[in-house]
């Protein structure tokens, strides 16, 4: 209960410390005060912010750019797709296809006694009609020139006319497109 308390001579010494250092800022203060603050000094960093923000602005610029071209080059491959998805379906009816395209065309021959029933042109005209909403479509080439970008020529023959050569004289096998995209060539024969 006597005790007395002792002053922590560390704490005058800091306080002392903090009171030169005050009166140390004090001058410094009066002497920036009397020297003024330096115009260029100013000027200097007023232009090195400007060219900082001109080049965080084309950072953004150029950003926005990428982005932009990243979203339409992504939605445009995504209409692609949606475009060419029954691909491998499509395909896969064509050969359907074709049986029925001949079975037409004899069953059209005078010569024929085959028959196609009324039902069974109905269903070719509902697959004709569903391959044509989906975007297939037959390539026309007889009669045509012949274009290999096109046509896959299978043989040559003699053209029956001078205006027959270099031209399609009859389709084996039809081509086919999905939305304007080739997905099987036709095959025909070349007049020469």
């Amino acid at each position: 209960m006597g005790k007395k308390e002792e002053k922590d001579p560390t704490k005058e010494e800091e306080t002392v410390i903090t009171e030169q250092e005050q009166s140390e800022n004090d001058k410094n203060t009066e002497n920036t005060d009397n020297k003024g603050v330096n115009p260029n000094d100013e000027s200097s960093e007023v232009e090195k912010l400007k060219g900082e923000l001109a080049e965080a602005k084309d950072k953004y610029l150029r950003l926005f750019a990428e982005f932009d071209n990243f979203r339409k080059r992504t939605n445009k491959e995504k209409l692609e797709l949606r475009k060419t998805a029954a691909q491998d379906t499509l395909s896969a009816l064509i050969p359907v296809l074709d049986d029925f395209d001949r079975a037409k065309k004899n069953h059209d021959d005078e010569n024929s006694e085959e028959e196609f029933t009324e039902g069974v042109m109905f269903v070719f005209d509902k697959i004709m009609a569903f391959a044509k909403s989906q975007g297939l479509e037959a390539m026309v080439s007889t009669g045509e020139t012949f274009d290999p970008d096109l046509h896959e020529a299978i043989t040559e023959i003699p053209a029956p006319s001078d205006e027959m050569k270099g031209k399609v004289i009859d389709t084996i096998e039809k081509g086919y497109t999905l939305n304007e995209k080739i997905i099987r060539y036709a095959k025909v024969v070349v007049g020469k």
